[in-house]
């Protein structure tokens, strides 16, 4: 369709089942003043004129696919639905508590029809949460793509207490209680898999806001050859797992794949010959062979509390979704020390920061030194599409802002926008890593109280390549962009 083709309401007499029946659906009105009609296979010519005279125009078609097709149809009908909405809702009183009136429109066919589009476009978007913010103006909804926000279909405001609704609604939630935050959880059946909806509100100055984090159980997680290590790192990270105890970290800020990483490192060890376990908050993903255990802080089952137990079941590797206070790393450490390998995670901004934040916990230089293994930093970054991809040059400049090393920038690539990455220019993310292998050097370091810069160049020193470095490889293979890197490894 024409970059600078206009968008139009659906034209009165046009039902979403005479659309479906001949698989067409208006689209836009394009520069030349001709109506763009989606076409599918085996169309009928007869409707689309039909519905071009409806619009008083002339018809170009745009053949699409069965998928497409459909997705239009959903929009423009969806579109009319919400039009209509409006007559069916009253602007009364801002502050709308009739939860019974509300209720009921939140079953209603427009609000329904809004809430599965916004969640077969976030899928089909790959999206990994959907925000619903409650503003002053009306409802704000954005999709997370790649790790970063961007917009979604919004519903009119006068729809936006229903559609709220609606999702507390299939998620079991109190729908009349809108001045605490509440958590549920929807369960969706697709043809090929099954996703989990994570739903989380919370009350603001103008309303209830939401956001519902996707998890795919049909994706099934990746090996360490998966994450995108080089191949160096790779083979640090292989040793580092292989050991027969100790503790290993994975750092970095929420939501840069740590867990995916951890769940990776599992993969590596025999389930058919050791006693596996994980204590998460909350399981993301069921792995075959490893007995998971959830936290469930209503019931007291907080981390350290799980962690005792299940050293009580004989693990040979334990996994902590995230060492969080003193406790928690206390029976860690100990676990390391009586045999088990233990893996689990921390919020810090790289693999050095990990040290002093062990000492913060209240755990002592040599109880860190004698059971550290080795600390996995990482983060994210988007990918360049492939579809709209450049070359571009690169200048000096531009490659001392990610290495403080002399080098000579060549070129690297830059997508330019397009339908299939939203025109963003990025598509998928990979990781940018740092693993530092604690060695006999950096713990004699570490126990004579060296700050943390002496410790970064002991570790630099020790064969550790810093994060950025990691990243200027993946600029210089053409992967992603300077800025990229920049934007997530940040201090």
């Amino acid at each position: 369709m024409h970059s600078s083709a206009v968008p139009l309401p659906l034209a009165s007499g046009i039902s979403r089942s005479f659309l479906l029946r001949h698989r067409i659906c208006p689209l836009a009105e394009d520069g030349e003043g001709q109506l763009v009609v989606a076409v599918g296979e085996n169309a009928s010519s007869v409707a689309v004129a039909e519905v071009a005279e409806l619009y008083g125009r002339r018809a170009a078609s745009h053949p699409c696919s069965r998928e497409e097709l459909e997705q239009y149809i959903e929009r423009i009908t969806t579109e009319a639905d919400r039009l209509v909405a409006l007559d069916l809702v009253r602007d009364d009183d801002p502050d709308d508590e009739r939860t019974t009136d509300v209720r009921d429109l939140a079953n209603g066919p427009p609000v329904i029809r809004y809430v599965n589009l916004l969640l077969r476009e976030a899928i089909d978007a790959g999206a990994s949460d959907i925000h619903l913010e409650a503003r002053k103006g009306g409802l704000d909804v954005r999709f997370r793509m790649d790790g970063v926000l961007a917009p979604a279909p919004e519903p009119p405001r006068q729809m936006e207490h229903a559609v709220v609704s609606r999702i507390k609604t299939v998620a079991e939630l109190d729908i009349a209680e809108r001045r605490r935050p509440q958590d549920g959880r929807i369960r969706l059946r697709l043809v090929d898999r099954e996703l989990d909806l994570r739903v989380s509100t919370v009350p603001t100055v103008h309303g209830e806001s939401v956001v519902l984090r996707l998890l795919d159980r049909g994706v099934a997680p990746g090996d360490l050859d998966s994450l995108g290590m080089p191949a160096v790192m790779l083979d640090a990270v292989r040793q580092l797992v292989s050991r027969p105890h100790g503790l290993i970290l994975v750092t970095g800020p929420t939501g840069s794949g740590k867990t995916t990483t951890l769940y990776a490192a599992l993969q590596q060890r025999d389930a058919s010959r050791e006693k596996i376990i994980t204590v998460e908050d909350p399981v993301e993903y069921e792995l075959p062979g490893v007995t998971q255990v959830p936290v469930h802080r209503q019931s007291g089952v907080a981390f350290a509390t799980a962690l005792r137990a299940i050293l009580r079941q004989d693990p040979d590797v334990v996994m902590i979704g995230e060492m969080r206070d003193r406790e928690t790393a206390e029976v860690a450490i100990q676990a390391a020390m009586t045999g088990h390998l233990v893996l689990s995670t921390l919020h810090t901004n790289d693999a050095v920061g990990a040290l002093p934040r062990l000492l913060d916990l209240g755990i002592a230089d040599y109880l860190i030194g004698g059971t550290l293994e080795g600390i996995v930093a990482q983060r994210l970054v988007r990918r360049i599409c492939g579809h709209c991809s450049v070359r571009v040059d690169l200048s000096d400049s531009d490659a001392a802002r990610l290495v403080a090393r002399p080098i000579h920038a060549a070129s690297g690539w830059r997508g330019l926008g397009c339908s299939a990455c939203r025109e963003s220019g990025y598509r998928g993310r990979i990781g940018i890593f740092e693993v530092l292998q604690m060695t006999d050097a950096l713990r004699a370091a570490l126990a004579r109280g060296a700050p943390r810069s002496e410790l970064a160049e002991r570790a630099i020193a020790d064969g550790m390549v810093p994060m950025r470095e990691c990243g200027w490889q993946l600029v210089q293979a053409g992967i992603t962009t300077i800025e990229e890197v920049l934007r997530a490894v940040q201090e």
